[in-house]
């Protein structure tokens, strides 16, 4: 078995050979958005409301290539943001990314072991580590490393690998593993073996049915066919395991961040008496049932973990909504067009009364700072279908005085 030391150094080794993700440099910001590493939008959607300040501390632990970090620093202006990784080489270009686009005085790079995040001054309001716990010798000894620096109040965005959606790469892994021999860690190599298996494999066989309808795609890339077939350490998680990991961390979960996976009504709604049976049981036996359903889709497992103090702000009482100040969801693409994606790039047709709400609401971004009550009312709209508005992650809304 080898230290943790070595999982260290093989890690590295392999992002050395192939820095990940291989997404191209630019001198533009990077393209499009992702609402959970926006603070605005991740942290409404743990809380229900806006947070208070924007002059925040981010830490990307295990930036890899720097596109997550980029990102950060371009959704979150006001932050300064941290990023760490082992591979000196996926740095390198990390550093160098940022500095194309313009936000590296913002930002800095740091060759760190998640294991060694203690050395960072400080703590952070929200950290952000995508697929990096499930590449450690010690994914429990990480998550609770890290959060060690969650600040009171923040927020820990989390993806890891989910075991039973990645059955087929898993076996894939072993066979060219075997195949290797002695060149194990000769990541070159094992591409090259890789790649050949998928070429003389017949087009029936399970593990290149499941390559070619789902991951060739992307796996066109030699760094992200390694990435996924000759990484020298992975675990994959099921939900039992997956709770084990939270626990061990000391957070509170704050839920999936892709929701719509976890609903059971998609898979057997059509059934109110299993609907109705699986409502007696607790909400992991529920996320349980939902991935034995569905095992294809659970690729991965993304979720928000949160320190208190954490408000909740409940908006279903109509006096707490009239009195809330909404505002324009950040991360829309299309607007202002009637038909624009939300911020899950899911398509969205607006009547014109939804699109003159909106527009008001993204006037709100500057004084006077007008309520739902107010802008309901100038624009005949009912509080059903500002919900629905919020309900499509198209406002984000902000705390007002009920009294008003």
């Amino acid at each position: 078995m080898q230290s943790p030391q070595d999982v260290s150094a093989a890690v590295a080794k392999l992002y050395d050979t192939y820095p990940f993700p291989p997404d191209p440099l630019s001198d533009d910001p990077p393209p499009g958005y992702n609402w959970r590493w926006n603070w605005n939008t991740a942290y409404s959607f743990c809380t229900g409301q806006k947070p208070a300040r924007q002059n925040i501390r981010i830490l990307d632990a295990g930036c890899g290539s720097g596109v997550s970090t980029e990102y950060l620093l371009h959704l979150n202006p006001q932050a300064e943001v941290v990023a760490i990784d082992l591979s000196a080489g996926t740095l390198a270009v990390a550093r160098e990314r940022a500095q194309r686009s313009g936000v590296a005085d913002r930002a800095a790079f740091e060759q760190l072991s998640l294991f060694d995040v203690a050395q960072l001054p400080g703590e952070f309001d929200l950290i952000n580590s995508v697929g990096v716990l499930h590449h450690t010798a010690d994914p429990i000894r990480g998550i609770q490393a890290l959060a060690k620096k969650l600040a009171p109040g923040g927020i820990f965005h989390i993806f890891v690998y989910g075991a039973l959606g990645r059955w087929e790469i898993g076996l894939m892994q072993e066979a060219i593993a075997l195949l290797q021999g002695d060149r194990r860690g000769d990541y070159r190599n094992g591409v090259s073996v890789g790649r050949q298996l998928f070429a003389a494999l017949p087009d029936q066989n399970r593990l290149k049915k499941r390559e070619t309808e789902r991951w060739s795609l992307e796996n066109h890339r030699d760094e992200c066919f390694a990435d996924m077939y000759v990484h020298p350490q992975e675990i994959d998680y099921t939900i039992p395991t997956l709770r084990e990991l939270i626990q061990a961390s000391g957070l509170e979960f704050l839920g999936f961040s892709n929701p719509k996976i976890w609903q059971l009504e998609r898979l057997v709604g059509s059934n109110p008496d299993l609907v109705e049976q699986a409502a007696r049981l607790d909400e992991w036996e529920r996320y349980r049932l939902i991935e034995l359903l569905d095992p294809e889709s659970m690729t991965h497992y993304e979720f928000f973990l949160g320190r208190s103090p954490l408000p909740r702000t409940d908006w279903s009482e109509d006096k707490t909504l009239l009195a809330a100040i909404p505002e324009l969801n950040p991360c829309l693409d299309g607007w202002p067009s009637h038909c624009l994606f939300n911020s899950d790039y899911q398509i969205i047709n607006l009547s014109e009364t939804e699109h003159a709400f909106l527009s008001a609401c993204e006037a709100n971004l500057q004084d006077p700072r007008r309520s739902v009550a107010q802008l309901a009312s100038e624009h005949a709209m009912t509080l059903e279908e500002v919900r629905s508005l919020l309900e499509r992650q198209l406002v984000l809304l902000s705390a007002g005085d009920p009294q008003m």
